[in-house]
């Protein structure tokens, strides 16, 4: 059986934080359900071009999940990162931030990889990069890329 991870996103102002995802990422704009009004998001599916996505809503009373309610009543989101694999970040870097994206980490290359993190502009974190290679340990109890 296989099955996809479809990170939830509440947003503030979710037809905002579409249009980013868009124009800033890449992402591709499946379906979109009003909320309870014309500026609100009730769900809305935007598709990854790899393969899988995000949901987002308007994080408001009666939404359909009360998680980002919780969490903006706490002052913010919880503390997580959406990250995408991607064979080439170089120039989804570049179009983040003509896009508005804030650098949070450079893109850089190393020992795991080639990547970047931005945010988005209600604060999300997003991660891009290259795949991980295979991980052990090393002496000190770091996580290495294994040799050979």
């Amino acid at each position: 059986m296989s099955s996809n991870v479809w990170p939830n996103l509440g947003y503030r102002d979710a037809p905002a934080a579409i249009r980013f995802l868009v124009d800033a990422f890449g992402f591709e704009e499946e379906a979109v359900y009003e909320g309870q009004s014309e500026s609100t998001i009730g769900h809305a599916v935007l598709r990854w071009p790899g393969g899988g996505g995000v949901t987002v809503h308007t994080a408001e009373r009666n939404s359909i999940s009360d998680l980002s309610e919780r969490a903006s009543a706490d002052g913010g989101y919880p503390a997580y990162t959406v990250h995408v694999e991607v064979a080439d970040p170089d120039p989804l870097f570049e179009r983040a931030v003509a896009a508005g994206a804030t650098v949070v980490r450079e893109l850089a290359t190393s020992a795991l990889g080639r990547g970047f993190v931005v945010s988005d502009p209600e604060g999300l974190y997003w991660s891009f990069g290259t795949p991980l290679p295979p991980l052990v340990r090393d002496a000190e109890g770091n996580w290495r890329p294994r040799e050979g």
